[in-house]
């Protein structure tokens, strides 16, 4: 059907979303096209009117810049009919005036623009937080930083002050005991008329001058227990003992103290028969220090020791009917030089350290002390301690660990008879690949010795009540051991001694731990290890055989190169001797072979070989092998120190002969 020519310019003119205006620079509409009037835009009128608020300087910036060249695609917002709607602008200078063309952008890209701008918007605004937050965290960071080095100082300052205070009690404590000792030894000796008669008055006299020597005396020795506590100095020196012996001994040495009027009764309760392992001297301290205390501040009634097993604990209980002690000072009587104060304590002597010690005695040996009392009632002091002591099972295991040595791990035999130093050289050794052999006496260390052949040997020659130096001598005398690295660590300086009867090395305690291991690994590198020599020249293999001769290395030989990758697997060698070329294979093809099983793959190489190699060639050996060695400069210095190279840069260890490789 013939479509009228009118109705067609309608139906495009109702189609088409263009509005076209000539505007003046000012902003003022000279005309506006039909579609243009009836969106509301009439000449005379202004079109900033119809900008939405706060787009006006984008309008001034289009009238701006289409005066002076054609613009496009520029946005514009408008409100109208009563609605905001956004136009693509296009515009050009037309006789000082400037002719813009707009189309309606579609109202779903326009919503997506507008979401789009907001999301910009949310985005730099959540930046521009962030930043602020990131410099917040920046200053937190130098605070942080600025405390942490504060703390440093202040942990370096309080580990110099408890140096210089340990020094200060162990050198003032020894400058005491010499006159001290002899105060007390003249004392004695004036009270025993051994040059004669004292009358009462100068009897009482020197009692009291002994009775201050013996209190100052006990100071000085709780202070140097509570400087070593402190430090971590004192030896946990565990044993097995029955509880009735150690009653019946105790209850002996506590029974001086009683008063002659016996006002106050001392009372041991019956023990249960159990046995301890653990320091006995250090649980027979606090049970002094603790009746001590309690006889000394009841005046009349009874102070009752009794003990009960819990569980795995020993549980001592100290009673008294004494003053008591009030709810607020009851943790105040274990910290040092505190005394409370009462007519009772001003009467007693005492140096406020007894309590301290007690405790922290009864912490090293994995325990507590707990105390109830009640002003005028009296006092409950409860000492637990574990029957067994922690280092005890602890020392067991590893005890048990080193009668299996591990064949992946250098042995090492440690001869100290303090077993938190055993302790502290297992823990930092383990990590280095070696295993402790423990060992606290001489005897124990030479049982050791029958049945496993150590890498080196950790000795401390001051062990408690033996003679260290014979062990020593006899080590280095039997020539079944006498390869043995000796590595002397001990307190007392006594290294032109350990020198002549024959130490490889020695040290004052402690004993740095990175020097050790790097000793330790030095010594271990390469001993026992087994060199696997593939040649199908018997006169080169047998003139390694000889280079190798009186070394610690096992020699395994193989004659071609399908022979050596099969040795290579199941013998797992340490190290790889291989010549460069073989009857129909060269070592490329055994190094692939090497490398393509994960059993083989990390077994050194050194290639030795007669022939003069191409860059090529050395290169690519260069990439995976250790070394390459002309068979016509080979002597057995460069042999030898070529294997321990590549051993080292390996990480082997020595291993005991004889022993093999865990699995792959």
């Amino acid at each position: 059907m013939q479509v009228p020519t009118d109705s067609l310019a309608a139906t495009i003119e109702a189609l088409s979303r263009e509005l076209a205006l000539v505007v003046a620079p000012d902003g003022r509409i000279e005309w506006a096209d039909p579609r243009a009037r009836q969106q509301g835009l009439q000449a005379g009128a202004d079109l900033r009117a119809a900008v939405v608020p706060g787009c006006e300087p984008k309008l001034d910036e289009l009238l701006r810049k289409a005066a002076a060249e054609p613009v496009t695609a520029w946005e514009l917002a408008l409100v109208l009919a009563g609605k905001p709607v956004t136009l693509s602008v296009s515009a050009r200078p037309a006789d000082g005036r400037v002719a813009l063309v707009g189309s309606f952008v579609p109202q779903d890209y326009a919503d997506s623009v507008h979401e789009a701008a907001r999301a910009v918007t949310e985005i730099v605004n959540l930046n521009r937080q962030l930043a602020r937050q990131k410099t917040r965290l920046e200053e937190s960071n130098k605070a942080i930083r600025a405390l942490h080095d504060e703390l440093e100082q202040h942990a370096d300052r309080l580990r110099t002050s408890a140096e210089i205070k340990s020094r200060l009690v162990a050198g003032v404590s020894h400058e005491f005991r010499t006159p001290l000792h002899s105060i007390l030894g003249l004392s004695r000796l004036l009270l025993s008329a051994s040059d004669g008669p004292l009358n009462d008055e100068q009897q009482t006299q020197v009692a009291f001058i002994r009775d201050s020597a013996e209190e100052l005396s006990r100071m000085i020795n709780d202070m140097l227990d509570l400087s070593r506590l402190d430090a971590g100095n004192i030896p946990i020196r565990a044993a097995r003992f029955g509880l009735r012996d150690f009653w019946a001994a105790l209850r002996g040495t506590m029974r001086p103290l009683v008063r002659d009027d016996h006002s106050v009764e001392l009372v041991f309760e019956p023990a249960p028969e159990v046995e301890l392992e653990t320091d006995q001297g250090k649980l027979a301290q606090i049970l002094r220090n603790l009746i001590a205390n309690a006889l000394k501040f009841t005046e009349r009634g009874v102070v009752r020791v009794s003990a009960v097993v819990v569980d795995d604990d020993l549980r001592v209980v100290v009673e008294d009917t004494g003053i008591g002690i009030a709810p607020a000072d009851q943790a105040r009587v274990f910290e040092e030089f505190v005394q409370i104060d009462g007519a009772l304590q001003r009467a007693a002597t005492g140096t406020g350290l007894g309590l301290p010690l007690a405790k922290k005695l009864a912490e090293a040996l994995g325990g507590r002390i707990e105390l109830e009392s009640t002003p005028g009632a009296g006092s409950s002091f409860t000492v637990t301690v574990p029957l067994e002591h922690a280092e005890i099972d602890a020392y067991r295991q590893l005890e048990q660990a080193a009668k299996k040595p591990d064949p992946t791990r250098a042995p090492v035999l440690v001869v100290e008879d303090d077993r938190s130093a055993v302790f502290v050289y297992e823990r930092y050794l383990a990590m280095a690949g070696f295993q402790v052999l423990p060992a606290r006496t001489t005897e124990d260390a030479r049982k050791v010795l029958k049945q496993i052949r150590p890498s080196a040997i950790l000795l401390d020659v001051m062990l408690e009540r033996e003679d260290t130096w014979n062990f020593l001598a006899d080590v280095k005398r039997d020539p079944q051991t006498n390869d043995i690295p000796v590595l002397v660590c001990t307190v007392m300086n006594r290294e032109s001694r350990a020198r002549a009867l024959g130490a490889d090395e020695f040290w004052l305690k402690p004993v740095d731990e990175d020097k050790l291991i790097r000793k330790l690994q030095s010594l271990a590198s390469g001993r026992g290890a087994k060199v696997l020599v593939v040649d199908d020249e018997p006169a080169a293999r047998y003139l390694i055989k000889k280079f190798l001769e009186s070394t610690p290395y096992q020699l395994l030989e193989a004659a071609d190169g399908n022979t050596g990758v099969q040795l290579a697997r199941s013998e797992r060698p340490d190290v790889i001797l291989l010549d460069f070329l073989l009857e129909n294979m060269t070592a490329f093809d055994v190094i692939d072979q090497l490398k393509a099983d994960p059993r083989t793959r990390p077994i050194p190489v050194i290639v030795v070989t007669s022939h003069a190699l191409p860059m090529e060639e050395r290169q690519r050996l260069a990439e995976s092998t250790e070394a390459i060695l002309s068979k016509e400069h080979l002597s057995r210095e460069l042999a030898i120190n070529r294997i321990r190279d590549a051993l080292r840069h390996a990480g082997i260890r020595e291993r005991p002969p004889g022993s093999e490789r865990g699995g792959a």
